[in-house]
C-alpha cells in the first residue's frame, strides 16, 4: 500500500531546493542559501548530490566580475518531485486511492 519515498528527496533541505527549483526552473546560490536558511558548505553538498542524480545541473560564471552559480532543475527532477509528492500524498490520505 505504502510505496517508498526517493530518499534523495526526503532530505528537508535537498526537499527545500527542489520546491523552490520547481517555482523558478532556475535560481542563483546565494538566493537557495537565503531561502533555505543552509550554510554554504551544507547548500554545496546537497545541490551536488541533486546534480549527481540528475535532478539539476549547475552552471557556473562571471557576472560582473563576480563568480554566479546557476542552478537549474531538469525534467528527471521534476519527475522526481512529482512522483514523491503523488507518494507522500497516500502517506497522508491512505483511504484515498
Amino acid at each position: 500500500m505504502f510505496k517508498d519515498l526517493d530518499p534523495l528527496l526526503h532530505s528537508q533541505l535537498r526537499l527545500a531546493i527542489i520546491s523552490l527549483l520547481i517555482g523558478l526552473k532556475e535560481a542563483e546560490f546565494t538566493f537557495l542559501k537565503e531561502k533555505t536558511e543552509a550554510s554554504a558548505g551544507n547548500l554545496s553538498v546537497q545541490l551536488n548530490k541533486l546534480k549527481d542524480a540528475e535532478y539539476i545541473t549547475i552552471t557556473k560564471h562571471f557576472k560582473d566580475n563576480y563568480p554566479q552559480t546557476l542552478c537549474k532543475i531538469t525534467a528527471k527532477g521534476i519527475q522526481a518531485f512529482e512522483n514523491y509528492v503523488q507518494i507522500l500524498q497516500t502517506y497522508v490520505k491512505p483511504n484515498q486511492s
